[in-house]
């Protein structure tokens, strides 16, 4: 998207593993939280904490996944980890067609899914940086981004009508089976891939774990900022997406259909983001439209607090989330770009596994934290106090961009 040139078979086959993956997700929206809201008849608490341990634990799992993924060949990783989320995803229908289904084994699966979706993350990223030219990162995020909404305008209403007809774990098999599919495209790249190296002091370095990766980040002049930022905003957003559910799937009955169309239409935005970023950043520059859309995005969710009843109440999420998705569309494509540019090759993988660590840890404890909050003050309340929050996160985006290229990034700190 953003660009119809040629960037390659290979960058073909990633690009349509991607969208295959990335269809089954969104098909599946937010299918733990409704399997337990509407099998497991569970309340906010429990469905923040269901969301919340999968994403701490799985992070914690994964945090030896970035040294081991950076030694590794990266398609063989992406394929294994499809693979393990198959798997994964699979025991959930199984379980529930046995009458064996309860919220120990969601949890459990979503901590495996998520371990999983870090170490799959790092892998691809380096992988991307390794395929695909530096002058067109831009291009090729810009089609990955506009896959991703692409597949959230379809997939959830689609996911919603099935759940209808067929049933709550119908949409679960569909996103097991997409990963299936993911892994047969990512072997059908084919060709050869060099064993990274392995430098004299990898064993120690190895054994520092993801530090780092982490101290590569914290060092830098402009990512360590934009780390802050899009960790905050990241956990702040998904943090009331429980709450949300429960609020209007519960409270304001709406309709699984009704819920899932409400998200779904505004992820037109996406597309629309992710189309303009190309054309924004060659007219402003990179850093002027990464600090504007970036600023623009944080100003949308407080209005999800006013959200009511009836048709109202939809077109209300449907404008908020517009708004949301088109900013963060842009945002997400140029940051994206920006952030492997920076960042050395050599360091890729166990940076972006410190940056999804980062992330999922972060949004698992706002998450956790909201479900309480919620649970003292209601839903509406909590969804407000996030939107004022994130109110404050433009503050956190650089405001200069004096940091090198890749090229020339400082040594990381030796662990």
């Amino acid at each position: 998207m953003g660009s119809r040139r040629s960037l390659g078979r290979s960058f073909g086959w990633l690009w349509a593993a991607y969208a295959v993956s990335a269809f089954g997700t969104r098909l599946a929206f937010d299918a733990f939280p409704m399997i337990a809201i509407l099998v497991l008849h569970a309340g906010p608490a429990q469905v923040s904490a269901l969301t919340a341990a999968g994403l701490a634990v799985g992070a914690v799992v994964a945090v030896p996944l970035g040294p081991w993924v950076e030694f590794r060949r990266k398609r063989p990783v992406m394929v294994a980890m499809d693979l393990v989320r198959f798997a994964a995803l699979l025991s959930i229908p199984a379980a529930y067609a046995l009458g064996r289904l309860g919220f120990a084994q969601l949890v459990v699966v979503s901590v495996v899914v998520a371990a999983a979706d870090i170490a799959f993350r790092a892998a691809s990223g380096a992988y991307l940086k390794s395929l695909v030219p530096q002058e067109d990162l831009l291009v090729a995020n810009g089609r990955f981004e506009g896959t991703t909404w692409t597949t959230t305008l379809l997939g959830p209403p689609l996911g919603t009508t099935a759940i209808g007809l067929l049933g709550p774990m119908a949409t679960v098999v569909a996103d097991a089976v997409s990963y299936l599919l993911s892994a047969a495209g990512i072997r059908a790249i084919g060709g050869g891939e060099p064993r990274p190296a392995r430098r004299t002091a990898a064993p120690r370095r190895r054994a520092g774990g993801l530090l780092a990766g982490w101290r590569y980040l914290l060092a830098h002049p402009t990512l360590r900022p934009l780390l802050f930022n899009t960790v905050l905003v990241n956990a702040l957003i998904m943090a009331t997406m429980p709450l949300l559910a429960v609020l209007m799937l519960g409270r304001l009955g709406f309709a699984p259909w009704q819920y899932g169309l409400a998200f779904a239409v505004p992820c037109v935005g996406g597309l629309i983001g992710a189309r303009l970023a190309r054309r924004l950043v060659a007219r402003f520059g990179q850093r002027t439209v990464m600090l504007a859309s970036g600023t623009l995005r944080a100003c949308w969710s407080l209005g999800l607090a006013f959200v009511g009843p009836g048709a109202a109440g939809m077109v209300l999420v449907m404008a908020v989330e517009l708004g949301l998705i088109t900013c963060s569309s842009v945002f997400n494509t140029v940051f994206a770009t920006y952030r492997l540019e920076r960042t050395a090759t050599d360091q890729v993988a166990r940076t972006l596994s410190a940056w999804s660590v980062t992330g999922k840890a972060a949004t698992a404890a706002l998450t956790g934290l909201w479900g309480l909050l919620a649970g003292l003050t209601g839903p509406r309340t909590a969804i407000a106090l996030a939107g004022l929050l994130l109110l404050a996160t433009p503050f956190l985006l650089p405001r200069r961009d004096n940091a090198p290229r890749h090229e020339g990034e400082p040594a990381p700190v030796p662990t």
